[in-house]
């Protein structure tokens, strides 16, 4: 099987079978956790871009056709597909009807590993199918929903333009961003071509900085009394617009994950707002999809970085409900034992403030239990806190030790059209921010683990028992034991509260329903009755671990099927004999 080593691969893609050569490396025992003859091979040691990201989709399609649909959710801004990649079994029941779960990634394109991350998920089901028992019943009873990227255009700026490791954040839609008139006219410039935005130093015995002692191409401020030895003159770049600053209007200039309408706030109170909720045609693109699917019970959205599992409220305004909260406690403490390093937080309480997040509209608007993973942290570098003092550098003693100095650029004079002589050099875009290649498929393996773990608790309505008695005059009493086995409950309170989603409806046929009810207290045979359509009970919510009984008097009738459907529950049938 081809491996996907460039960007041109995506376009040469097709489906081969393992040549002979390839088979004698794979060993006489396979790895646990891994699929060891995956019928799409993918390389886990680099970033890939919207064509390539685009063409496993495709693949895995070709090649699980049982269990893998793509499609797109939308055009972006510079029209550019944003695949959505569905996994589920799609010979046992409806995919669109059964509990389902959202997967999002690379809302801010620096970001980048969320859209590997994402994919990753996607082909671990499908290769997995078959040998995990456990894939099998998810599969079976949920639905994945997987859009690896929902910034595409400043994903492709990122990996194929010169950028830092935190630029672009912005999607590429243009705003003034400097208030001139003019968009998009002084962003940064890759000065030696080398894809990456590094530093610019100038000699000056006055200057701030002096080259870090142990790494000499790190500058460090000068000790109190100290002499300097360079200025920095910040990243790459001129002053294009003539304006007296340089690279302060580049492309897009908002905040993706600032625009979604669940307490949105105006650009003077949010920075990056943009101009009104939904304003983005990527964002719009999103909801329209939520909207279209409400089975969707649960979401997860990666993002990098610093090792959390964040839950909202973005804003302390909004504090999510508190049976809701008791949720999300119990599936973050289990985040923190899958994710070593990783810790379970609150956005506006452990962060910083959020309005008009992603995070916010899916529960907020949907109901939705979601989380965002802020992926890759220093901790992961040597497998502890970092240690404090001046000159201990994590980020550069891992460069040194495990990457061999391969993070660095090397300073080099360069004639800069403004500043005259200078150097240019420092750490390259993909460093720091995300993880070296070594390292990328576990971590891609354990927030896989993660996500689907929580998807294997969203709820699953099953019908336990049926029971009948006769009451004579032709009349059955026929009751129903329906639960909810999972930690999620089929309405999270602030559905209930909001109204988000139909009640679940738990119907009777076979015979004619003369009356039917909700039994309160079994015990003592309590009961409140359903006046109107007796035959269809509306259960408003069925708690996680729990179960509701329903009870119908019906005329007539030898055999009699109870169904349960719920929107976030799925559907259950079951009959008498």
């Amino acid at each position: 099987m081809r491996h996907l080593t460039t960007y041109a691969a995506a376009a040469a893609l097709t489906m081969t079978v393992a040549s002979p050569a390839a088979a004698q490396f794979r060993g006489a025992l396979e790895g646990l956790g891994t699929p060891s003859a995956p019928k799409v091979e993918v390389s886990w040691d680099r970033w890939f871009d919207v064509a390539t990201l685009d063409a496993i989709g495709k693949r895995l399609a070709e090649a699980h056709p049982t269990h893998v649909r793509v499609a797109s959710i939308g055009k972006s801004t510079e029209g550019r597909d944003m695949q959505v990649i569905t996994v589920s079994d799609f010979s046992v029941g409806d995919a669109d009807k059964k509990p389902a779960y959202y997967i999002d990634g690379n809302i801010h394109s620096n970001e980048i590993q969320g859209a590997e991350f994402a994919l990753y998920v996607a082909w671990y089901l499908a290769e997995m199918k078959g040998r995990v028992p456990r894939v099998d019943s998810l599969l079976k009873e949920r639905t994945f929903y997987i859009v690896p990227t929902i910034n595409p255009d400043a994903r492709e700026h990122y990996l194929k333009k010169g950028n830092t490791a935190s630029s672009p954040r912005t999607g590429l839609a243009p705003r003034d961003n400097d208030g001139d008139g003019l968009v998009d006219e002084d962003g940064s410039v890759d000065l030696n071509g080398d894809g990456h935005i590094t530093q610019m130093r100038r000699r000056n015995p006055l200057g701030r900085f002096v080259s870090h002692p142990d790494y000499p191409h790190i500058m460090v401020p000068a000790a109190p009394g100290q002499q300097g030895e360079w200025e920095i003159l910040g990243s790459e770049g001129f002053d294009q617009d003539g304006d007296g600053a340089v690279g302060e209007d580049g492309e897009g200039g908002y905040d993706p994950n600032r625009n979604w309408p669940w307490r949105w706030a105006a650009q003077n109170v949010q920075g990056g707002a943009d101009w009104y909720p939904g304003s983005l045609v990527e964002t719009r693109n999103v909801m329209k999809f939520v909207l279209a699917h409400p089975n969707i019970a649960s979401a997860q959205s990666f993002h990098n970085n610093g090792g959390m599992i964040l839950r909202g409220p973005g804003v302390p305004q909004d504090e999510y409900r508190p049976a809701d909260v008791r949720v999300f406690d119990e599936l973050g403490r289990t985040g923190e034992r899958i994710l070593p390093g990783y810790r379970y937080l609150i956005v506006w309480k452990d962060l910083y403030t959020v309005w008009g997040g992603e995070l916010d509209w899916f529960y907020g608007a949907r109901g939705v239990i979601t989380f965002s993973n802020e992926l890759w942290t220093s901790r992961k570098y040597f497998e502890a806190e970092p240690r404090s003092g001046r000159y201990v550098d994590e980020n550069e003693e891992f460069n040194q030790l495990l990457l061999l100095g391969e993070a660095t650029v090397p300073w080099k004079d360069f004639d800069h059209p403004q500043y005259g002589k200078i150097q240019i050099g420092g750490r390259k875009k993909n460093f720091g921010r995300v993880e070296p290649g070594f390292m990328i498929q576990t971590e891609a393996h354990r927030n896989m683990a993660f996500a689907t773990w929580h998807a294997g608790q969203m709820p699953l309505v099953q019908i336990d028992t049926i029971i009948t008695k006769a009451l004579g005059n032709g009349l059955t009493q026929v009751d129903a034991i329906v639960s909810n086995p999972k930690l999620i409950p089929t309405h999270t309170q602030q559905d209930l509260e909001n109204r988000i989603s139909p009640p679940n409806l738990i119907t009777l046929t076979g015979g004619t329903v003369v009356a039917g009810f909700t039994v309160t207290n079994a015990l003592l045979d309590q009961a409140s009755e359903q006046v109107q359509e007796p035959a269809t009970i509306r259960v408003p919510n069925i708690a996680g671990g729990s179960s509701v009984r329903v009870r119908w008097i019906v005329q007539g009738g030898a055999t009699y099927t109870v169904t349960a459907v719920s929107q976030k529950g799925g559907t259950a049938s079951k009959s008498t004999r």
